[in-house]
């Protein structure tokens, strides 16, 4: 009355194995595309605040419109 022993399904290894690198990847991805838009979005903030301290300095440089001439 022994039972014979039972064999492990290689498929089902093979398959966890494929869902797990999958999930890798797409964490992958979000990881990179978060990173790249803080960077992004930090290099612009600097970019648009030396634009508009030119801009205030150039402003400051013109004479008003009204002013004498």
């Amino acid at each position: 009355m022994t039972r014979p022993p039972h064999k492990k399904n290689p498929t089902f290894g093979v398959a966890v194995f494929i869902v797990v690198a999958i999930l890798l990847v797409i964490a992958t991805l979000f990881y990179n595309a978060i990173r790249q838009k803080q960077e992004f979005d930090s290099l612009d903030a600097q970019a648009s605040s030396a634009t508009s301290e030119a801009a205030a300095a150039a402003d400051a440089i013109k004479p008003a419109s009204g002013a004498a001439q």
